[in-house]
């Protein structure tokens, strides 16, 4: 399949230039790294025979909602366990629409979903189990690929990362081609240190990682007054949206050490626009209010 995820320069305020990798673009609802990730997991599916994909995340997740899609178009069957109480909301819509089962699971059941997949699932052989995220050696996979779609070279590559695998990817992609690019992560979790641990279980080599843990505003899907001002102005400014819980955090930090003077003269900087834009449907009321 082909895709659309160009590279584009933006400038924004202190942001002057920086390059985007656009997988926002790839499709509205397999979305930036959640198509990078299923790709491989799909081919897996299909090898071993597999007709019923089930996977796990919260109610706003965007790996639902690309699951969901995924299976529609394969002709496969979806299940979803849903963390937290049954509520209502745009993106679960859009999983239900798909065709996608939801099980909502309160999050101490949640937290051992190896046993929530046996004890539902154990019998149907046609099952087939997705961590949350999509989280995998054949989703580092696909996401390594990004760097190889690259035409030109760039002194860092910044991306957001919550389980780590995304970044794994990346830093597989840039080793591989043993390119001198720093790898720069924007942990959106509070307490992101351990997705340096998270992303050695994919690559060996680390040198060229670097976290940057003081970006969540409060943990994940948290925001404050000062991210959200940015992100409408940001948008308003580079017609480009961006959402409260990956990519708002991840442009915020390149603006910030761009103030800062982190960056050395001339350097090229590329951030990758994971998606993930339904994520906003969340966070609307706040947004309406900057």
């Amino acid at each position: 399949m082909q895709i659309y995820s160009p590279v584009q320069q933006i400038s924004f305020q202190s942001l002057n230039p920086v390059y985007v990798k656009r997988d926002d673009l790839i499709d509205p609802y397999i979305s930036g790294n959640k198509w990078r990730k299923l790709k491989y997991i799909l081919q897996d599916v299909t090898l071993k025979g597999k007709k019923h994909l089930v996977t796990f995340g919260g109610a706003y997740s965007n790996h639902l909602v690309a699951t969901a899609a995924a299976a529609a178009r394969a002709g496969l069957k979806a299940t979803a366990f849903v963390r937290g109480e049954q509520v209502e909301n745009e993106m679960l819509l859009l999983c239900h629409l798909f065709g996608m089962q939801l099980i909502f699971t309160d999050r101490e059941n949640y937290k051992n979903k190896q046993l929530l997949f046996t004890s539902h699932f154990g019998s149907d052989d046609q099952a087939y189990f997705i961590d949350e995220g999509g989280a995998s050696e054949e989703a580092v996979k696909g996401c390594a690929e990004i760097i190889t779609e690259l035409t030109e070279p760039f002194d860092y590559i910044f991306c957001a990362a919550g389980t780590g695998t995304t970044a794994a990817g990346l830093l597989k992609g840039i080793n591989l081609q043993n390119l001198p690019t720093q790898l720069h992560v924007i942990p959106i979790l509070k307490g992101g240190d351990f997705i340096a641990e998270e992303i050695s279980k994919h690559e060996n080599d680390v040198s060229k990682l670097h976290l940057h843990t003081n970006y969540h505003f409060g943990g994940y899907a948290k925001t404050t007054p000062e991210l959200l001002k940015f992100i409408k102005t940001f948008s308003t400014e580079t017609g480009m949206l961006i959402d409260p819980v990956y990519t708002g955090k991840l442009f915020y930090a390149i603006y910030d050490l761009a103030r800062k003077n982190y960056f050395k003269k001339d350097a090229k900087v590329l951030a990758l626009h994971t998606g993930g834009l339904l994520g906003i449907l969340g966070m609307k009321e706040k947004l309406f209010q900057v």
